[in-house]
This record gives structure tokens, C-alpha cells and sequence, in this order.
């Protein structure tokens, strides 16, 4: 457990293991949401987690900074040169696989392989225009007090059908305070500038690129953009235990699935 300074920011890490290095990627997930699969690839592998820029302990010069894919891969990137043991395999997920994406394109030597876990690629989507728009509403309503009817919106516009009584039992009573602070900085800073980024197609080719599903993601917003990223590249998508969040659910059968696209080096494409 170390951090790291950048010029607006301090980075909070942890690194597991020894081996080749595989980095473990969130948005806005932090490491704790990834230490149990740390845990499992640790006996393999050298394994760096982190807390994303603004969220937890990595903390923010100006709090009202937006956190863009290219700001958190420039940190990725300033983690892994850190850390020494790079290239890196990427595992990332949901803005981490965004996060992934945008660092296989501005530091294409720092990555052997991306597994890109059910990116919100939105602007990938026929439906963009309407996502941009609910999305922009969302966010306003978070902002303005409306921290239940926000969430309503997000679940809906992600296609997760969540009962309205869950939704309310999870966001409307009393909550962790830092859970909060970072749900805010999520809805306020990050939300939006991950799922506009627009992948550059001919700059991933240089690096491997895996677009990875849930096995029980179909029909999710998610799924949809993980597959138009998957068309894309030209590539087939692989699915991977569980949903959106498999690798929390069930560390080690994800670990098993996720091993063979770690060991495989990089096959870029002209």
C-alpha cells in the first residue's frame, strides 16, 4: 500500500505478487472492489490495484477536476512506469475498461493485453443521442438532491431492472460518508467523460485488445457496447463469468477465465 504524487493529484496503490504485471482497473471502483481477485492472480502474477484519480484515497489537488479516460490512463501509465514491472496486462472494467482503452492508445508500450470488461462505450450505440441526453438529466438530478430518483434513471438507462424498493433501500437512508463523497464525484466528474470517450480503432491495433462480456449480461447497455467495440476492432467478444461485476461475485471463477488472456502476447494489427 503506497501512493504515488502527480501534478494534480496523489494516487493511492497497492501491488501483490511477482510475476509478469497485471493491473487491475476501475471506474469508479477502487482496489478494495478488486482484492479478492488480486488475492487469486497474486500467486502468478506481480498485481497492481489502485483507487481511480478523486475517488477514496486518491485525492484530488482541485476536487472539481473532471476525471477523463486520458487523465486516469496518464496515471495508469505513471503507475506502471512506478511500479517497474511493466508492460502490463489490463484488466479493465466498466470506466476502468474505458480507462484501459485510452491507456492502449496514448501508451501503447506500456501494455501487452487489454481486456476491456463491459465498457459504457455509449457513443458507440445507435441510441446515443437520447443516452446523452437521459445521462445529462441523471447527473442534474443527483446533483440537485434527487439521489434516488438519479439512480432509478441510471439502472434504467443501463438496462439492470432493479426493483424501485432496492433502489430505494440501497441510496436512501443513511450512507457512508466517503461513499457518498465518491458517488458525487462520480456523477458530478466522471460519469460523463467515460462513457463519451470514442475509441481510435486504428490506434488500438497496436496493442491486443479483448472485449470481454458477463455471461449473464445480455441485453445491458454494457453488452451492447462491449459487442460494437468488438465489431470495431474486428474481433470476437469473450464472455467471462457472471455480469458486470463477475469478478466480485465470484473472484476465483474469474480468475480461471481470465488467466489464458493474460499469458498471450500482444498480436497488433497493422
Amino acid at each position: 500500500m503506497s501512493t504515488l504524487s502527480r501534478p494534480d493529484a496523489t494516487l493511492y496503490f497497492e501491488v501483490r505478487g511477482d510475476g509478469p504485471l497485471v493491473a487491475l482497473v476501475g471506474a469508479p471502483m477502487g482496489a478494495d472492489a478488486f482484492a479478492p481477485l488480486a488475492d487469486v492472480l497474486a500467486a502468478e502474477h506481480t498485481v497492481l490495484t489502485a483507487d481511480p484519480r478523486g475517488v477514496h484515497r486518491s485525492v484530488l489537488a482541485d476536487p472539481d477536476t473532471d476525471s477523463t479516460p486520458e487523465l486516469r490512463a496518464d496515471d495508469l501509465a505513471a503507475l506502471v512506469r512506478h511500479v517497474g514491472a511493466g508492460p502490463a496486462a489490463v484488466l479493465g472494467s466498466s470506466g476502468g475498461a474505458v480507462t484501459g482503452l485510452a491507456l492502449a492508445q496514448r501508451h501503447p508500450d506500456l501494455v501487452r493485453t487489454v481486456i476491456a470488461h463491459e465498457p459504457p462505450l455509449d457513443e458507440l450505440l445507435p441510441d446515443r443521442t437520447s443516452l446523452r441526453t437521459r445521462t445529462d438529466a441523471m447527473c442534474a438530478a443527483y446533483l440537485a438532491g434527487d439521489v434516488v430518483g438519479a439512480w432509478t434513471e441510471f439502472f434504467a438507462i443501463a438496462d439492470l431492472g432493479m426493483p424501485p424498493e432496492t433502489i430505494a433501500a440501497w441510496f436512501g437512508g443513511e450512507r457512508d460518508p466517503q461513499q457518498v463523497a465518491d458517488e458525487r464525484f462520480w456523477f458530478a466528474h466522471e460519469l460523463r467523460p467515460s462513457v463519451r470517450f470514442v475509441p481510435d480503432a486504428q490506434a488500438l491495433r497496436r496493442s491486443r485488445i479483448v472485449p470481454g462480456i458477463g455471461q449473464t449480461s445480455a441485453g445491458q447497455l454494457c453488452d451492447r457496447a462491449t459487442r460494437a467495440l468488438a465489431a470495431l476492432l474486428d474481433v470476437e467478444p469473450v464472455l467471462f463469468p457472471g455480469d458486470h461485476t463477475g469478478f466480485v461475485e465470484d473472484p476465483a471463477a474469474f480468475a480461471t477465465a481470465l488467466k489464458p488472456h493474460l499469458i498471450q502476447g500482444v498480436s497488433p494489427t497493422p
